[in-house]
């Protein structure tokens, strides 16, 4: 069974609308932080890619590429609080890949 609870690599992040947790990379306005996004194809409001409309409701906050670290699938339904953002290195250590 594959480990629901694992941050992954961008890369291998489904694009079909579905919605995942990101790790959004620090900024010079705030340390990292978890966010609930969603592949986005391009319509009337702009360009295909990353989005999230549901941590702040009314609001729509689109993601470049490079602002986004890691996913991971949304964990089920009681099985505790949201994951701490991946304070790792980049895409190198996820995976396992680093071992």
């Amino acid at each position: 069974m594959d480990e629901p609870d694992r941050w992954r690599n961008m890369a291998s992040a489904p694009r079909d609308g579905s919605r995942i947790l990101v790790t959004v990379r620090p900024t010079e306005q705030g340390p990292a932080e978890v966010d609930m996004a969603y592949w986005s194809r391009a319509d009337q409001h702009g360009e295909e890619g990353w989005r999230s409309s549901d941590s702040q409701p009314g609001r729509v906050v689109e993601y470049a590429e490079p602002e986004l670290k890691c996913w991971m699938p949304l964990p089920t339904a009681g099985r505790g609080s949201m994951p701490s953002p991946w304070e790792g290195e980049d895409a190198a250590l996820l995976d396992g890949s680093g071992i």
